[in-house]
């Protein structure tokens, strides 16, 4: 029989019983539950004889039906099990890990890192929530509690824990995000931006508008990626900040796509490149971290583009430093968003020494996204079909399109009413 209970302090004598102590008497614990395949042995102190019992019918209860779970594997704290088992084994878009590793250090484990795998309950959650909501907003937060949820699933996979309370309590959730239509911009709202921007980088709201092209995917477009006699532009790439340091990688998705672009556009391109030519850049692909194996040194090698944006060294431009230095200051420029505030701060380890800091309102519904949502609102009000829409956006799924833009299609006309009354109207044969 699978399972039985040790008596670690006496074993028989010859008549049978145990009375005779063994070198163990009376050190640790004097009940072994051992024997039962695929199941830790557990040790009971002495007089505890019951619950052993009570352990090994329930162990061989749940191993019966596959549902055991060992209590001490619960115990581990929540700290130990991301930072030994949760996190070395994610894999993955490196700007993806980053982003969830600082939402994992930043606004989990400093809250709940201490806890027992099993001691994350709904108290416990409770009260992390009413935490977070003091320090950040509910996107961020949904954002947050889908991490702890994907954590402790885990944990459940691993048999350390029998339950996810992120998912099975209805009582307990993350506040609702306030829904965000996506907003268009009026003609004259996007000719008075791009004309309050540098010559050099008015093309890019032009692609923005014209081919739907994310921030990433114009910084990443190429002289190759024109194709003037289709009147198409492949989008094939993007630049991304993975750190402090550039990539080329493939758009967002890991799908490449191609996009029908009006004559105007590929003028407006063919303009550009006379007065701006195209540089090559040479960036790595996908992630900058040193390779540790051939296949990734291969897959990460740096790869030449000849691109048609660049800064005014040649350098593939900086998205983050873009945004403060052209974006913003064309936004204001536009009446968008207010003046910057400006304020002097002093050099460290150079006294006396200061520098002027220029701030901008943060204005997250004014980014280049905008440009795309344009784009999307003309082809939906042309009445271009939803699925070639979504296909030249690059989403997954045209439900994701409809999900975004369906607010921005065309009202009824009235022709699905006329045609189903001359459905009605049809004779019976």
């Amino acid at each position: 029989m699978a399972g039985y209970i040790e008596d670690r302090w006496y074993k028989k004598g010859p008549d049978g019983k145990r009375s005779i102590p063994t070198d163990l008497h009376g050190k640790g614990k004097r009940y072994k539950v051992t024997g039962i395949p695929g199941v830790r042995s557990r040790s009971f102190p002495d007089r505890q004889k019951k619950a052993a019992e009570a352990w090994l019918a329930q162990a061989l209860a749940e191993t019966a039906k596959g549902e055991f779970y060992d209590p001490r594997d619960g115990r581990m704290s929540l700290s130990e099990y991301v930072e030994q088992h949760w996190w070395p084994a994610r894999t993955g878009d490196p700007a993806t890990l980053r982003t969830v590793k600082g939402r994992v250090w930043n606004h989990i484990l400093p809250h709940l890192g201490a806890l027992p795998l099993n001691g994350i309950k709904t108290a416990q959650l409770r009260l992390w929530l009413k935490e977070l909501d003091q320090a950040i907003g509910p996107s961020t937060i949904g954002e947050v509690w889908g991490e702890l949820s994907s954590i402790l699933q885990a944990a459940v996979d691993d048999e350390r824990i029998p339950k996810n309370y992120c998912r099975s309590q209805r009582s307990v959730r993350p506040p609702a995000v306030p829904e965000r239509k996506a907003r268009a911009w009026s003609k004259e709202r996007v000719l008075a931006v791009r004309q309050a921007m540098p010559d050099r980088f008015q093309l890019m709201v032009d692609l923005g508008v014209g081919a739907g092209l994310r921030q990433g995917e114009v910084l990443g477009l190429a002289v190759e990626d024109i194709d003037e006699e289709a009147q198409v532009l492949h989008v094939r790439r993007q630049v991304k900040k993975i750190g402090a340091k550039q990539v080329f990688a493939l758009p967002k998705g890991q799908k490449t796509r191609t996009v029908p672009v009006p004559p105007y556009l590929l003028d407006a391109v063919r303009e550009h490149l006379e007065r701006f030519p195209a540089k090559k850049v040479t960036l790595p692909w996908g992630d900058p971290a040193p390779p540790a194996t051939e296949r990734e040194a291969k897959e990460r090698a740096p790869r030449t583009f000849e691109l048609i944006t660049t800064s005014a060294t040649g350098l593939a431009v900086r998205r983050d430093s873009w945004d403060n230095r052209v974006w913003k200051p064309a936004l204001s420029a536009a009446g968008l968003i207010p003046p910057p505030e400006t304020r002097k701060q002093p050099i460290r380890h150079r006294p006396g020494v200061s520098r002027t800091v220029v701030k901008y309102a943060e204005a997250r519904e004014l980014g280049f996204h905008a440009l795309r949502h344009t784009f999307a609102s003309v082809q939906l009000d042309a009445r271009e079909p939803i699925v070639s829409v979504s296909r030249w956006l690059g989403h997954a799924d045209p439900s994701i399109t409809l999900r975004i833009y369906a607010h921005m299609m065309p009202e009824a006309d009235g022709r699905g009413r006329a045609a189903m009354e001359s459905w009605f109207a049809r004779p019976v044969s």
